[in-house]
């Protein structure tokens, strides 16, 4: 390990964890305009029906861009085991966070939910030997939790089979971020994004089906559904990029960061009050942030 200039150590994957907390920290925003858009579909339609949607766009995207680039033979993995592993967790993910959803307070899912970069932290040291560079670091991941706490105040209930879903998402989502650094350099980013994609629609397909089947989507739906398919599918492109550039538990903090964009995209979009607890939280998580790449 090299130093600095005032004789500090320096991680010698800085350069690189800095890029990686850049890449994630855009691409979590990039998912919250995601999450926009599919807050305005599911006043409409069924959760997973707007998750096939827009999962079938971003699919439809993908195939367009490869076609375009002439990069289709990108889109099979070359180590289709791990790519199908990680796409399974993160369908089994988005069912458990689905019925968290469905039967608790939208604060008290998204707080257990957010045990994510915790879990990643922890998940990395134990599977992939992965240090946090100081101690400075391990407080930033506790902290960026107690932010969210702050800023989502969630109230005390008993515990249910709703708090285990969305703890097991937690969970599962920690463990196929971790996958993403097993990942073989000789796996292209595309074909990890694109075994995800099909999935992922097909679940939503599945679940769409035996809860009734799809309803009839007009014409300005399809143009939203699309539009929230590129920003899934930008939001993935750059979390594989940012996880193989950078270590996981410096990556995953930054999920922290959507409180912010929750915030100001809730008061553009849907009236929501930003309240000082909530700006309170966002500050620690924003320090928090820092710590993590100390």
């Amino acid at each position: 390990m090299s130093v600095d200039a005032t004789g500090a150590p320096v991680p010698a994957n800085m350069p690189g964890n800095l890029r990686a907390a850049g890449l994630g920290f855009l691409a979590f925003a990039v998912f919250s305009g995601t999450d926009v858009l599919v807050k305005l579909l599911a006043e409409r339609f069924e959760v997973p029906q707007v998750t096939f949607m827009v999962t079938l766009a971003s699919l439809a995207l993908l195939a367009v861009y490869a076609g375009v680039t002439g990069t289709a033979a990108s889109l099979r993995p070359r180590h289709p085991g791990l790519a199908l592993l990680r796409a399974f967790l993160l369908a089994v993910d988005t069912l458990l966070i689905h019925y968290a959803f469905s039967v608790l307070p939208l604060s008290e899912a998204y707080l257990l939910a957010f045990l994510t970069p915790v879990l990643v932290a922890v998940l990395a040291f134990a599977l992939l030997a992965e240090r946090l560079s100081s101690a400075l670091a391990w407080s930033g991941v506790v902290l960026g939790f107690l932010g969210v706490a702050i800023a989502l105040r969630p109230g005390i209930e008993p515990l249910n089979l709703g708090h285990a879903a969305a703890a097991g998402s937690a969970l599962v989502f920690a463990l196929s971020l971790v996958l993403l650094r097993r990942a073989k350099a000789t796996e292209s980013d595309l074909a990890l994004v694109s075994t995800l994609l099909v999935v992922l629609a097909a679940v939503a397909l599945a679940v769409a089906s035996a809860g009734g089947g799809l309803a009839r989507v007009g014409s300005g739906d399809l143009l939203i559904a699309f539009l929230a398919g590129l920003f899934m599918l930008g939001g993935h492109l750059l979390l594989v990029r940012a996880f193989r550039t950078g270590d996981a538990s410096v990556v995953a903090p930054f999920q922290y960061s959507q409180i912010i964009w929750g915030c100001l995209f809730g008061a553009l979009f849907f009236a929501a009050p930003v309240e000082l607890h909530t700006v309170a939280g966002a500050l620690v998580i924003v320090l928090s942030g820092w710590l993590v790449l100390k």
